[in-house]
Protein backbone atom coordinates (compact mmCIF):
# COMPACT_ATOMS: atom_id res chain seq x y z
CA UNK A 1 0.00 0.00 0.00
CA UNK A 2 2.99 2.47 0.39
CA UNK A 3 3.94 2.33 -3.23
CA UNK A 4 0.31 2.92 -4.07
CA UNK A 5 0.21 6.00 -1.82
CA UNK A 6 3.30 7.35 -3.03
CA UNK A 7 2.18 7.15 -6.57
CA UNK A 8 -0.80 8.80 -6.06
CA UNK A 9 1.54 11.88 -4.41
CA UNK A 10 3.40 12.03 -7.57
CA UNK A 11 0.66 11.92 -10.08
CA UNK A 12 1.50 14.02 -13.26
CA UNK A 13 4.53 14.68 -11.86
CA UNK A 14 8.01 13.17 -13.43
CA UNK A 15 9.70 10.84 -11.60
CA UNK A 16 12.61 7.94 -11.53
CA UNK A 17 11.13 4.36 -10.76
CA UNK A 18 13.21 2.07 -9.51
CA UNK A 19 12.21 -1.71 -9.89
CA UNK A 20 13.20 -4.52 -7.44
CA UNK A 21 15.36 -6.16 -10.97
CA UNK A 22 17.19 -3.11 -11.24
CA UNK A 23 15.46 -1.87 -14.05
CA UNK A 24 15.03 2.05 -14.25
CA UNK A 25 12.30 4.01 -15.72
CA UNK A 26 12.23 7.89 -15.81
CA UNK A 27 8.18 9.70 -16.84
CA UNK A 28 5.35 11.22 -15.78
CA UNK A 29 2.87 9.36 -13.67
CA UNK A 30 -0.66 9.69 -15.70
CA UNK A 31 -2.48 7.30 -13.70
CA UNK A 32 -2.66 4.76 -10.66
CA UNK A 33 -4.99 2.10 -9.55
CA UNK A 34 -4.38 -0.82 -6.59
CA UNK A 35 -2.46 -3.06 -8.64
CA UNK A 36 -0.46 -0.90 -11.50
CA UNK A 37 1.10 2.77 -11.82
CA UNK A 38 0.61 3.96 -15.19
CA UNK A 39 3.87 5.67 -16.29
CA UNK A 40 4.13 7.67 -19.91
CA UNK A 41 8.07 7.57 -20.31
CA UNK A 42 10.17 10.37 -21.11
CA UNK A 43 12.45 8.59 -23.83
CA UNK A 44 12.23 9.60 -27.09
CA UNK A 45 12.93 5.78 -28.47
CA UNK A 46 11.16 3.16 -29.34
CA UNK A 47 9.00 2.03 -25.79
CA UNK A 48 7.36 -1.42 -25.32
CA UNK A 49 3.77 -0.78 -23.93
CA UNK A 50 3.62 -3.72 -20.93
CA UNK A 51 -0.14 -2.65 -20.85
CA UNK A 52 -3.01 -1.11 -22.31
CA UNK A 53 -4.80 1.75 -20.70
CA UNK A 54 -7.57 2.93 -22.87
CA UNK A 55 -8.21 6.42 -21.88
CA UNK A 56 -5.32 7.81 -24.10
CA UNK A 57 -4.36 8.22 -27.80
CA UNK A 58 -3.53 5.71 -29.67
CA UNK A 59 -0.25 7.31 -30.30
CA UNK A 60 1.14 8.21 -26.63
CA UNK A 61 3.05 5.28 -25.09
CA UNK A 62 1.78 3.86 -21.47
CA UNK A 63 4.24 1.98 -19.49
CA UNK A 64 2.41 -0.30 -17.22
CA UNK A 65 4.24 -1.04 -13.82
CA UNK A 66 3.03 -3.39 -10.81
CA UNK A 67 3.47 -1.75 -7.66
CA UNK A 68 4.43 -4.95 -5.95
CA UNK A 69 7.68 -4.51 -8.07
CA UNK A 70 8.36 -1.16 -7.24
CA UNK A 71 11.81 -0.53 -5.37
CA UNK A 72 11.92 3.34 -5.31
CA UNK A 73 10.18 6.52 -6.64
CA UNK A 74 11.85 9.62 -6.95
CA UNK A 75 10.43 13.13 -7.96
CA UNK A 76 12.84 14.69 -10.92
Amino acid sequence: MDAYYSCMKCMNQKVRILTMDGKQYVGTIMDVDRNNVYLKPESKGCVRTSGFYPYWGVNEQILTLSLFTLLAIALI
